[in-house]
This record gives C-alpha cells, sequence and structure tokens, in this order.
C-alpha cells in the first residue's frame, strides 16, 4: 500500500449548493480524481471546520459515512481518513469501522490516525481532550488494540485508557489494513510510526521536510526497521489558479501559519515546487487539497495533470 497522489476534501462550503446537495459536490470531486489519475481520496476526521479553512460553525461531514459512501460512487481510488482523531472513537469500535469501510469498499480502506488536537470540538462535542502527554499513551494503546484487529488476530489489552479482552473483528476482505500516522513529532509520532505504520502522512513546514526525513528513518533503523518499508507523504494545501494572476488572488486566503505549507501557482508550477521541495526531500508522495477551488469541475483534472508524472 503506498500513497503516490492523494485528494484530500476538507471543505464543504461550496457556494450556491444547499445542504441536500452536498454530497452530489464531494461526489463528483472524488469520480475526478480518480478519473484524473489520483490513486486515494481523503477527507478530514473532524466535526468543526478548522481555523485557517472557514469558521467552526462551518459545513463539515463526519468522516467515515463519507468514505463509506464515497465507496459506492467510486471504484479504485483508496479511502482513507487523513487522518482519524484518536480522541473519538473506542480503538476496537475504531477497527471494526476501518474494516467495514474496506468490506464495502472491496479492499480500498486506509487507517489514517493521529493522536487529535482539535481542543475546541472535544470540549464541546464533550469529548475528553486530556494533556498532550496522554493522548500520546492513549495513541499507543490504541494501535496496540488496533493492529492486530485489523490482521484477524483477537485483541486483549488491559491498559491506563483501553480495556479488550479477546476482540474479534469480523469479516475482513484482507488479510491486513494498512495503518498511516500523521501528524510531525520527531519523539513520539514518529517512534509510533515505525512500530506500526506502512505510512506516514508528515506534517510540517516545506523547509523542515529534509530534517523529518532524516529524522523518521533513524527511527526506523533504532528498532532494526527497514526505513524503506515505512512509505511516507506531504499535505500541500494547493493554490491553483489557471493563470498566475488567479493564483495570486487565491494565495491572498492562505493564513499566515500555513504559508510554508501552502503551493501557489498554475498546475505546472505547482508540479515544479513539488519535484524540488517535497519529492526532492525524500518524501514518496503527495496529498493535496484545493480549498477555494477544488469543487469547481476540472480543477482536480488540471492538478492531476500536472501532477501524475512525477509519482509514476
Amino acid at each position: 500500500m503506498s500513497i503516490k497522489l492523494g485528494y484530500q476534501i476538507p471543505n464543504f462550503t461550496y457556494p450556491g449548493v444547499p445542504d441536500m446537495d452536498l454530497f452530489d459536490t464531494v461526489a463528483a470531486q472524488a469520480r475526478e480524481a480518480e478519473a484524473a489519475g489520483f490513486d486515494t481520496v481523503l477527507v478530514m476526521d473532524h466535526f468543526y471546520q478548522l481555523p485557517g479553512i472557514g469558521t467552526p460553525d462551518h459545513a463539515m461531514l463526519e468522516s467515515y459515512t463519507t468514505l463509506g459512501a464515497l465507496s459506492g460512487v467510486t471504484s479504485t481510488v483508496q479511502l482513507s481518513t487523513l487522518v482519524t482523531g484518536n480522541t473519538y472513537r473506542n480503538p476496537a469500535m475504531l477497527a471494526k469501522t476501518v474494516t467495514t469501510l474496506d468490506v464495502v469498499s472491496k479492499g480500498r480502506a486506509i487507517l489514517g490516525i493521529g493522536a487529535g488536537w482539535f481542543e475546541l470540538e472535544h470540549h464541546e462535542m464533550g469529548y475528553e481532550f486530556g494533556t498532550f502527554t496522554e493522548r500520546f499513551e492513549r495513541l499507543d494503546e490504541a494501535l496496540n488494540i488496533i493492529a492486530p484487529m485489523l490482521k484477524g488476530e483477537r485483541s486483549t489489552h488491559e491498559g491506563k485508557w483501553y480495556t479488550t479482552r479477546g476482540a474479534m473483528n469480523n469479516p475482513r476482505v484482507r488479510p491486513n489494513i494498512p495503518i498511516m500516522l500523521g501528524g510531525s513529532g520527531e519523539q513520539k509520532t514518529f517512534r509510533l510510526a515505525a512500530r506500526f505504520a506502512d505510512h506516514m502522512n508528515i506534517i510540517c513546514d516545506v523547509t523542515d521536510l529534509p530534517r523529518k526525513v532524516s529524522v523518521l528513518r533513524e527511527r526506523c533503523e533504532e528498532i532494526g526497521r527497514d526505513p524503506a518499508t515505512l512509505a511516507t507523504s506531504f499535505l500541500v494545501m494547493g493554490m491553483v489558479g489557471e493563470t498566475e494572476q488567479e493564483a495570486r488572488k487565491l494565495g491572498e486566503l492562505i493564513p499566515e501559519d500555513r504559508r510554508n505549507r501552502a503551493f501557489l501557482g498554475t498546475p505546472d508550477q505547482v508540479a515544479e515546487q513539488v519535484q524540488e521541495k517535497i519529492l526532492g526531500a525524500g518524501i514518496d508522495g503527495i496529498c493535496i487539497n484545493l480549498v477555494p477551488n477544488g469543487h469547481r469541475p476540472g480543477v482536480v483534472s488540471a492538478v492531476g495533470a500536472a501532477l501524475k508524472p512525477l509519482v509514476k
């Protein structure tokens, strides 16, 4: 399993589209991405819209319901969150959820997972947020439960945060469902990725990428794992216009704290930047979102045509 070219849909606010027709616009993007050569379609696992994309009251679809529905309107793309907040679900239930997605999609699910970070939705929705250390303790325990269940093994775990007693996970259509961790933490996240993950989506400023890649390799080597067995990708915020002028106008929407993660220009110009700054840093694949205009027919196709040759 690998994500070479992923299309993330993080925005569900489409001017002129009523809520009744909202999913139709999401499905159209997924089908366009599939036709354009993207190998994966991803959604966020949030209940409120994130700062930098919109305000908390903007539209946000629950991730696994959305992915289940997308499985019925696509046929080849892998389906994943980028990434599931571990704090939102019991881990055995999450293993069952992603395995069910794998069954209904005929073997196209990936479990993307991270420690969770958006405090506002935890507070307002009634989920325990806890400390940074506690969230990573929980993620470690959760992965110890989830990883065997995704392989069809019964899980027994008595921990500080979670308990299972021979938990089963049937039916399944594959011997194992791949696990992708998302984040940038060199001490905690990368160590968990080396132990449990098939794929690591690194989230950081572009300038930090070479160091992150180097440290991730070190974490693998520390436990005797071949770093080549842990695939990597990077999430790009794409501000892509048909012309440089249109792209510059979109660039005005980039939040200050995302400027070192956003790529601005025409599809070909963005492809050049991706080649130099991401693939050139040793990353294997790209996930891109197109927050302002991905819902407009043709935009995803144009970006896919420019990026696909880079990751063959």
